[in-house]
Parts: structure tokens; C-alpha cells; sequence
């Protein structure tokens, strides 16, 4: 035990009956924190109830699925003064039943293609007609294209077809490098093969066959929550 300073060799005493007293510190802050960790426990386990509600009902995906579809969420209406073409060649709005659409791509015997020359180069038609032929193609009429098209066409080719040839257009603009494809209004399955300015020859066959393999390829499915 040390002596403090002047008191060598002294005695000395604590007199009085009063101690001091270290109380217990207060337990109020450990209150708080153990009601404000029981409100989050809380919190997590309804949102994870909520989510997991969601992924066995399905309501989750259907939701994604609605935002996916537009950007509100909600169905796309027609413009204001327009009708969609089922409507306007339904018997009730007074037009032609509306052609059925065909989207399986057939075989080449099964498909009737007009071949068409929108160039200035004459016989173009007639050689990508027989080209057409050797192929399994038939082949209905061969001759100049329309006013419409006449010199209108920038590409390699246009490939026209109606709902019903929608895969048969398909089989055909493989066909040609580059080509493109539109819908007309005609009801039947034939399609018209239109030679545009760019057009050189027919894709050979293996580069036909690739082609046609990679615009029948399916799309990939969109993961959950994601467009």
C-alpha cells in the first residue's frame, strides 16, 4: 500500500458512516433496443410470408408477366377511329371472313410463290423462277412487278404473303440474303417473291438451310421479373 506524500510514518483513519454507493446502470436503453429488434424480426417474417404466398399462388409471375406485357401493365388498345383486322373482315363490321394465320413453315412443294421483277434487268424473273423450281418450289406467276413496286424495291428482295402464308414467306426469305417480308390483305396461301435492285442470285442451299433454321429459332423465355 502507498503512503502519500507527508504522511511517512503516519497513521491516518477514514472516519464517518457513509460509503459511496455504485448503483446498477439503467436498463432502459437495453429495453429500447430489444423492442425496436423485435419490430424488424417482425417486419422480415411478414415480407417473407408475403413472398413466399407469392411464389406458390403464382401471382408474382402473373403480375411480371403484365408489366412485361406494356409499360402500365394494362392491354394495348387500337388507335381511336381504326379497327383491328379481325374486326373489320368479321361478317358483323360487313367485310370477308378474316384469313386464318398460318405461322408453320410448309415444305417448297407446298408453296405457290409469284416471282416478280421490280429491276430494270430483263429475264430476271424467269431465271430465279426456274432457280425456284429446281428448288421444290411452285411457281404461278413470273412477270414485272407492280407500279407499286416497280423500282421501289432497294434490297435484295421483298417476300409478300397474306395471314395464311405467313409460313411460307418465311421459307422463302431464306431463300435470298437480306431479305425482307410484309403482310398484305389476300386470303389465300401464295406468295409473291419481289427482286429488288441488290438481287444477285438465290443463297445456295446449305447457306438457305442455315438461314431458315435460325428464323425458326424460338425465343428464349424471359426469367421471372424480368421483360
Amino acid at each position: 500500500m502507498l503512503t502519500p506524500r507527508g504522511l511517512k510514518g503516519k497513521q491516518y483513519r477514514i472516519t464517518g458512516n457513509s460509503y459511496p454507493r455504485l448503483g446498477r446502470p439503467s436498463r432502459r436503453g437495453r429495453k429500447v433496443a430489444v423492442a425496436v429488434g423485435g419490430v424488424l424480426a417482425l417486419g422480415l417474417v411478414s415480407v417473407g410470408g408475403v413472398q413466399l404466398y407469392g411464389v406458390f399462388t403464382g401471382k408474382d409471375n402473373h403480375a411480371a408477366a403484365q408489366a412485361c406485357a406494356t409499360p402500365s401493365g394494362k392491354p394495348l388498345a387500337a388507335p381511336e377511329g381504326s379497327a383491328s383486322p379481325a374486326a373489320a373482315g368479321s361478317p358483323a363490321a360487313g367485310g370477308p371472313a378474316a384469313a386464318a394465320r398460318n405461322t408453320a413453315v410448309p415444305q417448297p412443294a407446298a408453296v405457290t410463290v409469284n416471282v416478280l421483277n421490280a429491276t430494270g434487268k430483263s429475264g430476271l424473273a424467269a431465271h430465279t423462277a426456274d432457280e425456284l423450281r429446281k428448288r421444290g418450289f411452285q411457281v404461278g406467276t413470273v412477270g414485272n412487278a407492280p407500279s407499286a413496286l416497280d423500282k421501289k424495291v432497294p434490297g435484295t428482295a421483298q417476300v409478300l404473303s397474306g395471314p395464311g402464308g405467313l409460313g411460307a414467306a418465311t421459307l422463302l426469305v431464306s431463300q435470298v440474303a437480306s431479305a425482307t417480308s410484309s403482310e398484305d390483305a389476300r386470303t389465300d396461301g401464295s406468295v409473291d417473291f419481289v427482286i429488288g435492285d441488290a438481287f444477285t442470285a438465290l443463297a445456295d442451299p446449305t447457306q438457305a438451310a442455315a438461314a431458315l433454321a435460325e428464323l425458326t429459332k424460338p425465343s428464349p423465355s424471359p426469367e421471372p421479373g424480368h421483360c
